[in-house]
């Protein structure tokens, strides 16, 4: 890999990103030695401007970035570093740098299971679709996520696209609902799937 150490006095900025969250953790700086020092030891690396030396991350916390890609961008001269982080990055105790939770994001969805949980505590049985079938208990909500899943097959043998999707969409929507009943999120799906990898 080909890193452009000339423009800023051998530094470069290294991104430093959560490997499976996506996260940004932190935001730091390699010279050549830096870089040479996390390619050898598997442990993230940097110059510190401020001590004027290498600092390897976690060397007096103990919350360590084990390495897993470095990348650097079209110029040459900055760097994305992914990482298993242990423990949280930043030396103020937070998860990252910018004081913002580690945690798993699934997008959209993760919005919509924060709608779900928003409504569900609302309590709003007029309003809310979602509070009244809370309200109605964890049977109905399961009966709700079967009568979508027989709907989807249905029209999975069907030609129409659209009412699949639609009816999908339904099924996707009601499993969130019956997961959060049961007291889980899409964050414990994703543990278990995960656990079967092999």
């Amino acid at each position: 890999m080909k890193i452009d150490f000339s423009k800023d006095n051998g530094l470069v900025p290294a991104i430093v990103q959560d490997a499976e969250t996506k996260n940004v953790l932190m935001l730091g700086y390699m010279n050549q030695d830096a870089y040479d020092k996390t390619m050898e030891t598997g442990k993230v690396t940097f110059f510190s401007r401020s001590k004027n030396r290498l600092w390897t991350k976690g060397e007096e916390s103990g919350n360590f970035l084990s390495l897993v890609s470095i990348s650097n961008d079209c110029d040459d001269d900055s760097l994305l570093v992914k990482v298993t982080p242990a423990g949280p990055t930043c030396h103020t105790g937070t998860d990252t740098c910018w004081k913002e939770e580690n945690t798993p994001s699934y997008g959209f969805f993760s919005e919509l299971e924060s709608v779900i949980k928003e409504r569900v505590e609302n309590k709003d049985v007029q309003k809310s679709y979602v509070a009244s079938l809370f309200a109605k208990g964890i049977n109905k909500v399961a009966q709700k996520v079967g009568e979508e899943a027989v709907e989807t097959v249905i029209e999975a043998m069907d030609n129409n696209d659209e009412l699949f999707l639609y009816e999908s969409a339904d099924l996707l929507f009601h499993y969130l609902m019956l997961l959060q009943a049961k007291g889980f999120t899409l964050s414990d799906i994703e543990k278990e799937l995960k656990g079967r990898q092999k």
